[in-house]
């Protein structure tokens, strides 16, 4: 699932469309508005946020409404979280042995 996630948010478009979501569900129309493309590359992007779990979207009548799955959104910063407690710790320790080792000489 991350790796469709991240695949997902390494394109700028898709990102302007999460951030755009992220104040609340919004139209495809919405969300094409600001971008300067067709509205069948939009929905490309939207398909592949779809794909990914970030985004689903309703149809009523002609009108389809995108909403952003934070939960997927907050696996993946879960996942960031997770490796940079691990580096943070790992460079406190090389810091408390430099300094160690630089007290005895």
């Amino acid at each position: 699932m991350l790796d469709r996630v991240y695949a997902a948010l390494a394109d700028g478009t898709r990102r302007t469309m999460v951030d755009r979501l992220s104040r609340g569900p919004a139209t495809v129309k919405e969300l094409a508005g600001p971008l300067t493309m067709s509205l069948p590359a939009v929905l490309q992007h939207l398909r592949v946020l779809e794909e990914s779990g970030l985004v689903r979207s309703e149809k009523v009548g002609r009108v389809r409404t995108c909403r952003l799955q934070p939960a997927v959104l907050q696996a993946a910063e879960q996942w960031i979280a997770d490796r940079r407690a691990g580096w943070e710790s790992r460079l406190d320790r090389l810091e408390e042995f430099l300094t160690t080792e630089g007290d005895q000489t």
